[in-house]
């Protein structure tokens, strides 16, 4: 279901939205605290996020809010440059926000979203897996009812194990209780919104049994005053400054957002739409600086957890939306009272979902691709977000390079005296046309692999003395580039001073009229089958072995 269907909200929506709503507010004060800023600067960052992204995305379980990743940045970014000065930080900010969602909105119109193919399945699958654990283990201080110390997962569980004797009782069970409870509505089905009601009940917990008093932290009182939209004020070499920081921050929110697009995407067989994203997400970003916001992305968590919760439509969002307006205008003093350890719990409940390792067993069956999955995991765990998903992409497109430049040269035959033609390893049936050899690299041909495979294919002609006629298949090859075609010409002038016939067969267009640009005198071009290529090649021997080119 979409928007743009005209249709409302469907139950499974509303319910959606209802549990994503109770999980947002307090997420949107927490990352304002990392960044450093207000607490309304996360909460107005929420409702720019969400409406942005409900109007113009694609994503139908995507929520668009802060993340930690980019309050980190943004914490960083403004305090190397405002120091202690508070009124310059915010302004800083916001010139921050609105660079990066001008960089989203003119990546969407360049159409750069199509890059994120380059980006493939199973590190996407390895990049989701590894940031669920990264998630949980920041959600681990709020469990233990102790301060959380360290940027990165690894420190952060080092000091988490060296302060064990400072381990909270209280908050512990109460994480573990919330933990239950929403494993139990889990298993009722999604109908129940487990995070609300757990959420709902840790509210009365804290009021009613006076946990604060046995040491439980509570969210605390979060304070909305809206500023009035202004364009940030800034001197011109603070825009520069800012527009270097704001690369990052693109990409940074760009690897969380279209991780969990995409990742949700692959698991609902639902289609992705990166630039339109793009889009979306430089209008919310744009809009957040407007009102003095934190940069926005898709987050990982809040997205999961609206897809747990059944979400069937963007409705969802507005929903979610609608339900934090009237919040933080009647409720918020109600929402302080909201326990951390059930935060906590909420978080790493809406995640675990993409901790199933059995999404891995395809890739080790297959044999293809599983060390690729698990250095996913592993960059993303030891580099963080956005480094170890680009190290991913790259070992992936190596892998990828290294097999094309490897590839293999087919000896083709005949089938069972029919009209195939398949790599003579494949069927005991197969037999060598008499006098012809023919070959087919098993890759597209270009500048990488070219020379291993012609030197492939010259150690077959060898081995094939009584071959008068070589018949080449670049059935793979949708281009050829200037290194293939001047590879073509050597074995052509090597095949006519051997008094022999060459003939590239199974041509494309583009390598067809490349080829015939080339002026290739001792070669015969044609898009024709391999059959109709060898009965091609038998009469050109019978005539004199005079080539022509025949373009089928």
């Amino acid at each position: 279901m979409s928007l743009l269907t005209g249709r409302g909200p469907s139950w499974q929506d509303v319910l959606a939205g209802l549990s994503v709503a109770g999980l947002l507010l307090p997420e949107a004060v927490a990352y304002a605290g990392i960044g450093n800023m207000p607490p309304q600067a996360g909460v107005l960052a929420l409702f720019a996020g969400l409406l942005s992204y409900a109007l113009l995305g694609s994503s139908r379980f995507a929520i668009v809010s802060a993340t930690s990743s980019s309050a980190a940045v943004l914490l960083a970014a403004t305090g190397s440059l405002a120091g202690l000065n508070t009124v310059m930080r915010m302004e800083l900010a916001a010139g921050l926000v609105l660079l990066t969602g001008l960089l989203f909105a003119l990546g969407a119109l360049a159409k750069v979203g199509a890059v994120s193919a380059f980006i493939s399945k199973p590190v996407l699958r390895g990049f989701a897996f590894g940031l669920a654990l990264i998630i949980i283990v920041k959600q681990l201080p709020k469990l233990l009812g102790v301060p959380a110390h360290g940027h990165d997962a690894q420190a952060l569980l080092m000091n988490l194990w060296a302060s064990h004797a400072q381990w909270h009782g209280a908050s512990m069970i109460l994480g573990v209780l919330a933990l239950l409870a929403l494993y139990a509505f889990s298993r009722l089905g999604r109908r129940w919104p487990g995070a609300l009601l757990v959420m709902l009940a840790g509210i009365a917990a804290q009021h009613h049994l006076q946990l604060a008093d046995r040491g439980v932290a509570a969210v605390g009182v979060i304070e909305l005053h809206l500023n009035q939209p202004a364009w940030p004020s800034l001197q011109r070499e603070q825009w520069l400054r800012l527009g270097e920081l704001a690369v990052a921050m693109v990409l940074i929110l760009y690897a969380e957002s279209y991780g969990a697009i995409r990742s949700l995407a692959i698991r609902h067989g639902d289609d992705v739409q990166p630039n339109r994203d793009l889009l979306a997400l430089g209008v919310a970003n744009v809009l957040s600086s407007i009102v003095h916001g934190m940069p926005v992305g898709a987050g990982y968590s809040a997205s999961v957890a609206n897809e747990s919760a059944g979400a069937q439509s963007r409705w969802a969002g507005l929903v979610a939306l609608a339900v934090l307006l009237v919040v933080a205008l009647s409720l918020l003093p109600v929402v302080a009272y909201m326990p951390e350890p059930v935060l906590g719990a909420i978080v790493i409940h809406a995640v675990t979902n993409m901790l199933d390792p059995r999404v891995f067993r395809p890739y080790f069956v297959w044999q293809r691709d599983r060390l690729v999955a698990m250095l996913a995991v592993a960059g993303v765990l030891w580099l963080g977000v956005l480094d170890g998903l680009l190290a991913s992409i790259g070992i992936s497109l190596f892998m990828t390079l290294r097999g094309l430049a490897q590839a293999r040269v087919a000896v083709l035959g005949r089938l069972d005296e029919g009209h195939d033609f398949i790599d003579e390893k494949l069927s005991p049936l197969v037999r060598q046309e008499e006098g012809l050899l023919i070959l087919r690299p098993e890759a597209p041909m270009f500048f990488g692999n070219v020379e291993s495979l012609m030197a492939q294919i010259r150690a077959q002609w060898r081995r094939c003395p009584s071959a008068r006629c070589l018949i080449l298949s670049l059935e793979e090859s949708p281009d050829l580039d200037g290194s293939c075609v001047e590879a073509l010409k050597d074995l052509n002038i090597d095949m006519g001073n051997a008094g022999q016939l060459l003939m590239v067969a199974r041509l494309k267009s583009r390598p067809y009229i490349v080829l015939q640009r080339a002026a290739l005198p001792q070669t015969s071009l044609t898009m024709l089958s391999i059959d109709d290529a060898v009965k091609l090649a038998r009469a050109q021997l019978d005539a004199g072995h005079r080539p022509t080119k025949n373009g089928g």
